[in-house]
């Protein structure tokens, strides 16, 4: 099965990759793993990204598309895949489609996880973490028992720049503008999958599991 899953930041894709993967035994693939893993082999798509990066420049769309293709020819893909990340605007989504055609096997589905900015706002920007041992809280949802206090190890909570609510919001509006396209794209070719995010987990993993005929 090839699968393409959508959402803003917070929405909990990432989570359900890993679980459908998982099940389904076919390897969930975002953009930073393709990316790293291009630039640790050297391969001569991995080392122009690499410049790009280092540079502090966006890689191309060609550049990036490659690897992509590059990683979807990979023996662990021949059963299916799961896209966390890419594609993120409408041609990168037009090319993918043209990588799969020419390889026999077209998207089944792109999945639409939706959920509304101001829930992700409370599980980002609410989100703190140990400084000591890692631990993950969140003051709406999940506080500690003592305030900015870690109810396992006693160590200092703080909050992670990425999750400072004025940088969640930037991020989500940077998601209304070049990825938020590709759910009319999906939508238009009838490819379009719409999840209900805003449950907990396993609600979703339910629903998601029952959308796509694996549950």
């Amino acid at each position: 099965m090839q699968l393409v899953f959508l959402g803003p930041p917070g929405a909990g894709k990432g989570t359900q990759a890993a679980i459908l993967a998982r099940e389904l035994g076919i390897p969930q693939i975002s953009t930073g793993d393709m990316f790293r893993a291009a630039v640790r082999d050297q391969t001569p798509l991995g080392r122009e990204a690499q410049r790009y990066m280092e540079a502090g420049q966006l890689v191309p769309d060609e550049v990036t598309i490659g690897i992509v293709e590059e990683r979807l020819r990979a023996d662990d893909c021949r059963d299916g895949f799961i896209l966390d990340g890419f594609p993120r605007t409408v041609p990168q989504a037009e090319a993918l489609d043209r990588i799969l055609a020419a390889a026999g096997r077209p998207l089944d589905r792109a999945v639409e996880f939706a959920i509304e900015e101001e829930e992700v706002v409370r599980r980002l920007a609410g989100r703190r973490t140990c400084s000591e041992c890692g631990a993950v809280y969140n003051i709406y949802t999940r506080p500690p028992r003592q305030a900015g206090v870690c109810d396992s190890c006693g160590g200092p909570l703080a909050q992670r720049e990425d999750d400072r609510e004025e940088t969640v919001r930037a991020r989500l509006a940077v998601y209304g503008q070049q990825t938020a396209p590709l759910i009319g794209y999906y939508k238009e070719s009838g490819r379009l999958v719409r999840i209900d995010a805003s449950r907990t987990p396993g609600e979703v993993t339910a629903a998601l599991k029952e959308a796509l005929g694996v549950a």
